[in-house]
């Protein structure tokens, strides 16, 4: 692994253990074993680095969001693109996701509570924020990443991705009340049963 591969791993392990606003350069550092001057190197900046790792934390974890683990192959759906069954089983997957000890979400409530502290970091994740949402069009809707719209991801990407920051928030602030997908589940069916029926 060169430098640049070790940063990214010891900020990765920055981030789990202390969060954004408590990692430094220097933990980065003595956590990869580099130098300060690879930082400006290879990121141009700690919070570039800092939301790279995230960013990257979240890659590896969604495969869990398919069904299957970090090294495993993603298990097949159940039910068609965009069906609520399709929509139960990922949010199940997304939920279990937040029961770990330790989940990696609370980095995003972090985010969002101090993000005018970490303008860097901010700035960082939210010009990734679309392609997460791409990613959970192609998802739930059964299409490649690359054949979602800007459009597309713009709206229908936004509501799932606003899904998952209320979903976040909940399971962060009280876990025995937060809802899981049968909940979501039935939430959205009554929503598309009212728009329907008028």
């Amino acid at each position: 692994m060169g430098h640049r591969e070790d940063l990214l791993e010891g900020a990765k392990r920055c981030l789990l253990e202390k969060g954004f606003a408590r990692t430094t350069a220097r933990d980065i550092v003595k956590e990869s074993g580099t130098n300060l001057a690879s930082i400006g190197y290879h990121y141009g900046s700690k919070d570039a680095l800092l939301a790279q790792a995230y960013v990257t934390l979240v890659e590896e974890l969604s495969g869990a969001f398919e069904g299957g683990g970090a090294d495993e192959r993603p298990a097949e759906l159940p039910g068609g693109p965009g069906s609520l069954e399709r929509f139960r089983a990922v949010w199940a997957n997304v939920v279990a996701t937040m029961r770990e000890p330790g989940s990696l979400w609370r980095l995003s409530m972090e985010i969002v509570v101090m993000g005018d502290q970490l303008p860097g970091v901010r700035d960082e994740l939210a010009r990734a924020q679309r392609e997460g949402s791409r990613g959970f069009v192609s998802l739930l809707m059964g299409v490649p990443e690359e054949e979602v719209t800007d459009d597309t991801a713009d709206t229908l990407g936004s509501f799932y991705t606003t899904l998952m920051l209320g979903l976040i928030a909940q399971w962060t602030f009280d876990p025995k009340t937060a809802p899981d997908a049968d909940a979501l589940t039935e939430g959205l069916r009554r929503i598309v049963e009212g728009a329907t029926n008028r």
